[in-house]
């Protein structure tokens, strides 16, 4: 969901700095207090000039990167949830779940289910994960119709959430 991130083009050299040191320290606990020491500036500063550049925080951010990068796992194997959690930097499968849940509109345990081939899922479970696609798009809208440039990877999700809408 947030391999688009990236592609968008910003103007805060510390912004880009703190995504690169993201990326490479995802799974491992990342507080603002090490922030500050990496990068030198106040942590107050950090957390204002990255929600000012990317519209969240700098853990809202952390999470959606995590959780994005657990779909995959979530799809192609039949691990315990404990295990995805602990590979993707969660301390419990609940916290992985609440987390989940909160951005991706249904449990782990629901969007495992709708992933797999040949299951059955509910109109319940449908209409939850429509409701997120739908806000994926418009979140991507957004920053377009606001003049954000959106590089080719967010372009393909914008329209990969268009025709995941209209398959649902």
């Amino acid at each position: 969901m947030l391999k688009y991130i990236k592609e968008v083009i910003y103007m805060n050299e510390l912004v880009l700095k703190i995504l690169d040191y993201i990326d490479n320290n995802l799974y491992k606990k990342i507080t603002m207090d090490e922030l500050s020491r990496v990068f030198f500036f106040n942590k107050d500063y950090i957390m204002r000039t990255f929600k000012k550049e990317l519209g969240m925080t700098i853990i809202d951010y952390i999470n959606r990167k995590r959780i994005y990068n657990s779909l995959e796992e979530l799809k192609t194997t039949d691990d315990m949830m404990l295990k995805v959690a602990l590979k993707h930097g969660y301390v419990s499968q609940e916290y992985f779940s609440e987390i989940f849940s909160k951005y991706m509109g249904v449990n782990p345990l629901t969007y495992r289910k709708f992933t797999k081939v040949n299951t059955t899922i509910s109109y319940e479970d449908i209409s939850l994960i429509r409701k997120n696609l739908v806000e994926f798009q418009l979140y991507v809208a957004f920053l377009i119709a606001n003049n954000v440039r959106v590089g080719n990877q967010g372009r393909d999700l914008l329209e990969s959430a268009h025709q995941s809408v209209k398959l649902v």
